[in-house]
């Protein structure tokens, strides 16, 4: 096996016939340290391509200007919006970023809590998995460094969280269901009681009384996994009913999909018969015709505000005032609930 041919601090020092804190001196600049050392010994780091240990010089200045981000699902598209203001906010911020996937499993989530300790990142930002019912792991990596949570929140935790206003958002979906003309509106949402759920749940309630339509059990259909295949079984289920609904809201748009290719596949018409809408304003809801209504997540500005907010309380451990933030979204009004008459 090849050798690392690894140049470190010890090594130029010797070289340079300097001391070790001399040298890391002049690397970083320092007054106290002349122009012409300071020069000569950035030529050499230069010749000898040096590279500092960020854990080392983390663990000597107790700041690592790396932030590490915890996600269930690295593939949700959200996910990858989100990730990509993370990123571009904290490089503008002399701030690295590691990126791990829990994989939405407790034990993982826990284990990497602690591989960022190890690491001694300066802050944390995670979004939970689906079934988080422990936080005494999170508890404890957070006497280490400020966490913020994401997306998928827990009231349980004790710091800033920041998500979309799913209720809002959701109410926003369904009123346009009602303005279009639609009253026996269904929902597909998940069985477990994630806050994510129940909060689009709640906002689908809502529009439904602000309107003075009634609820009905039968058309409120719940899946652990909101797949496209999900979608497609229970909107299945929901056209075998005697008085089947006169449109869908799914609170993911995989889902939603799943809904209008069931419904196309018994040749009900779109949306006259049967309205469809989503959540998310994914990839999927553009590519299946007629294009589904969802709901727009601004992924990017809730990673951007999300490192700000983290940067924030990292700079100023002494003044965190947790707290919850919520971001408005947008209504994207497509053919699969609205089909505009020609002129």
């Amino acid at each position: 096996m090849r050798k690392k041919n690894i140049v470190t601090l010890k090594k130029m020092a010797v070289d340079l016939g300097l001391s070790i804190s001399t040298v890391s001196r002049a690397l970083n600049g320092h007054v106290d340290i002349s122009a012409e050392t300071t020069t000569r010994v950035k030529d050499y780091a230069s010749k000898v391509k040096y590279v500092p240990n960020l854990f080392a010089k983390g663990f000597r200045s107790h700041k690592t200007n790396i932030i590490g981000v915890i996600i269930p699902n690295i593939e949700h598209q959200f996910t990858a919006t989100l990730l990509k203001g993370i990123i571009y906010s904290a490089d503008l911020s002399g701030y690295k970023v590691i990126i791990c996937e829990s994989f939405n499993n407790e034990l993982k989530q826990a284990e990497l809590l602690e591989t960022m300790v190890q690491f001694g990142v300066d802050g944390v930002l995670m979004s939970l998995v689906k079934k988080t019912t422990k936080i005494e792991p999170i508890l404890e990596s957070m006497k280490n460094f400020p966490l913020i949570l994401f997306d998928r929140i827990s009231s349980k935790v004790p710091c800033t969280q920041i998500i979309v206003d799913d209720e809002d958002a959701a109410f926003k979906a369904v009123e346009h269901l009602i303005q279009t003309g639609k009253s026996r509106i269904a929902i597909i949402k998940e069985t477990e009681s994630s806050i994510i759920s129940e909060k689009r749940y709640m906002g689908y309630l809502r529009a439904l009384k602000q309107y003075g339509i009634p609820t009905d059990d039968s058309i409120i259909l719940s899946s652990e996994d909101l797949s496209i295949e999900e979608g497609k079984k229970l909107t299945t289920i929901l056209l075998g009913l005697k008085d089947r609904p006169d449109a869908i809201f799914a609170i993911t748009d995989e889902a939603g999909v799943g809904a209008i290719q069931s419904i196309k596949k018994n040749k009900i018409k779109i949306p006259a018969e049967i309205a469809v809408a989503g959540f998310s304003n994914s990839a999927f809801s553009t590519i299946i015709k007629p294009n589904l209504t969802t709901i727009d997540q601004p992924g990017n500005r809730v990673g951007e505000l999300a490192i700000k907010t983290l940067i924030d309380e990292i700079n100023s451990p002494d003044e965190i005032n947790h707290k919850t933030i919520q971001i408005k979204t947008n209504l994207i009004i497509r053919k699969s609930s609205f089909n505009p008459l020609k002129k």
